[in-house]
């Protein structure tokens, strides 16, 4: 029997709230990153995982931050 998540049961995108917990602004973010500051404006206003996420962006993201990738998704 294969399990499936319900549309219900959403992976969320904690972008925001670890950039508010960290006092990081969205222009620090993208200078400390290399992302363009509207990549970093797009990604922090989502609050489900963007589809598109690469595995690049991620580690970029969880180093900036200093955080593991489970901070930033919650299931």
């Amino acid at each position: 029997m294969q399990h499936t998540a319900s549309p219900a049961t959403a992976i969320k995108w904690n972008l925001a709230y670890l950039m508010l917990d960290r006092n990081i602004k969205t222009g620090e973010l993208a200078a400390i990153t290399g992302l363009h500051p509207s990549t970093i404006s797009k990604l922090k206003a989502y609050r489900e995982m963007p589809k598109r996420l690469d595995r690049e962006t991620l580690n970029l993201l969880c180093n900036a931050l200093k955080c593991e990738p489970g901070d930033l998704l919650k299931y």
